[in-house]
């Protein structure tokens, strides 16, 4: 009887310790296994290979990372909504010929739940001054939410950037 008595109290002590993120075994939230570790790992590779197509300057296999009904949000330009929307945009920005952009988080954070995950990072874009057309860079701060889909692969619902020029414009 003792050893029985032991027995399921040493399974109940490892069932708890498990539950409770206690390294043994897969850590379980809401029922479900934990996965923000492969959550995060995903979306930084899927964010690399953002950067990578960045270079391309296509503004369809840019706006391809984001969800139909993503948001965008910039400083002193009204909310572009839609991946359609997205993608005209990034027509006319990716056609400059000093257009270039680089970007890279410093923070990745998943949700408990495996649908979402945040990036923030930091930004260089260069465009051409409209007056001179000599090339100006901006450089700043960006957060963006990763939504998984259906198919289990993520994109974007909402991206915003943060400039650290002085407001109006000025360089």
């Amino acid at each position: 009887m003792r050893v029985y008595v032991a027995l399921v109290g040493c399974i109940c002590l490892w069932g708890l310790t498990a539950a409770c993120g206690g390294g043994v075994g897969v850590a379980v939230v809401g029922g479900a296994a934990d996965t923000r570790q492969a959550d995060v790992q995903a979306v930084k590779d899927t964010e690399a290979a953002w950067l990578k197509d960045t270079a391309l300057k296509d503004p369809a296999q840019f706006a391809s990372y984001y969800a139909e009904d993503a948001l965008v949000l910039s400083p002193n330009a009204p909310l572009v909504a839609g991946k359609n929307k997205i993608q005209a945009g990034l027509t006319t920005l990716m056609a400059d010929p000093n257009f270039a952009l680089t970007f890279h988080s410093a923070r990745v954070e998943a949700s408990k739940g495996g649908d979402m995950v945040y990036t923030i990072g930091a930004y260089s874009r260069t465009v051409s001054d409209p007056k001179s057309k000599q090339p100006v860079t901006d450089k700043g701060n960006y957060l963006t939410v990763w939504k998984k889909q259906a198919d289990g692969n993520w994109k974007v619902v909402t991206d915003m950037d943060n400039s650290e020029l002085p407001a109006g414009g000025a360089h």
